[in-house]
């Protein structure tokens, strides 16, 4: 993994942690691997040095320094911001192959409904899956809309 790769899923984590999307003890793990990869600040050190034990507690404080030394942003916890920054992590890893089409729009849908106007389209293709016996859309179309929505959110820096 580069320090490009390990910045961009240490950034991802965060805002993924910020949502309830991820737990404490991967942004830790995160942090270890951006470590391996060659990014390095105290703050980056401190959090990788956290006990899963203590994860659950240490990463709402250490969090926030660690992102800034090394110039990533912290999303405060259920932000808006925050919320978009972790759809477009999902979308990430739906692009890498960790989740399908499927669980990508459920998983969206089901934390923000249709309230999220930047996910407001997956939420749509997610009931589309609801109806697909009796539908107009094939479930191959409605895959290659997932796919291009997701590639327009991962696109965004």
């Amino acid at each position: 993994m580069t320090s490009t790769e390990a910045a961009r899923a240490f950034q991802d984590h965060a805002a993924l942690w910020s949502t309830g999307d991820a737990r404490a003890s991967d942004v830790v793990n995160a942090a270890c691997d951006a470590l391996v990869a060659g990014l390095d600040s105290s703050g980056l050190r401190i959090l990788a040095a956290c006990t899963r034990a203590d994860a659950d507690y240490d990463v709402h404080a250490l969090l926030p320094e660690a992102l800034e030394e090394l110039g990533l942003t912290f999303y405060p916890v259920a932000s808006e911001v925050g919320q978009e920054a972790a759809a477009r992590a999902l979308a990430r890893r739906m692009l890498a192959g960790e989740l399908t089409p499927r669980e990508f729009t459920f998983r969206i849908h089901k934390r923000h409904g249709h309230e999220l106007a930047l996910t407001e389209r997956l939420a749509e293709l997610d009931d589309e899956y609801d109806t697909l016996a009796y539908g107009d859309m094939p479930a191959a179309q409605v895959d290659a809309e997932i796919t291009a929505e997701a590639r327009r959110l991962a696109a965004h820096l």
